[in-house]
């Protein structure tokens, strides 16, 4: 259980407190250290991927804490902006609503034994959402240049992608489903 890919699955979810944390006291000093640490905890989702199919460190474990990982750490950041008046409501309960509905299909669909497994429009999704929440935490000025109209900018892209992987994801569902009814 405790292998290096889950152990960096596992900084990602400790992240979190600390992130929500830095967020809670808005000023340019725990903005920098939010980005800082957000920026870090997105690092360890890049490397757990390609340390565990590397040292075939796969295991049933990391495969449900690394995509709760990564929803519990962007929905704590997109429910932070909200709270700091810093991001829309209503992109934020898009975004979430698709993580929950994405996660409880894919609870179904494990209980009779199909695997969803993410595909490119969903990994796109994350990035775009880790780019558009960069420039939404550090929020203040950086020499002259505001980073907030670029973070709205590609947290409306990452939400259109966020619409369509989640379409995606749910035709996929219900085709692998009702070929398997057959």
């Amino acid at each position: 259980m405790f292998n290096l890919a889950n152990k960096l699955t596992l900084l990602r979810i400790i992240a979190v407190p600390i992130l929500v944390l830095l967020l809670y006291f808005p000023g340019v000093l725990t903005s920098w250290g939010a980005l800082l640490v957000f920026a870090a905890a997105a690092l360890t989702d890049l490397f757990d991927g390609m340390v565990a199919r590397r040292q075939k460190l796969v295991t049933n474990i990391g495969k449900f804490l690394d995509p709760l990982a990564d929803k519990l750490l962007i929905c704590s950041v997109l429910i932070m902006l909200v709270n700091n008046g810093w991001a829309p409501a209503w992109v934020v309960i898009l975004i979430m609503g698709r993580e929950l509905a994405v996660t409880g299909m894919r609870a179904v669909a494990a209980d009779q034994g199909i695997v969803i497994a993410a595909d490119k429009f969903g990994k796109l999704k994350t990035v775009l959402q880790i780019f558009a929440l960069c420039p939404l935490i550090l929020h203040y000025p950086v020499f002259g240049w505001d980073p907030q109209p670029l973070g709205i900018v590609v947290l409306y892209l990452a939400l259109f992608m966020t619409v369509v992987s989640g379409g995606k994801y749910m035709y996929n569902f219900y085709r692998t489903w009702s070929d398997s009814a057959e």
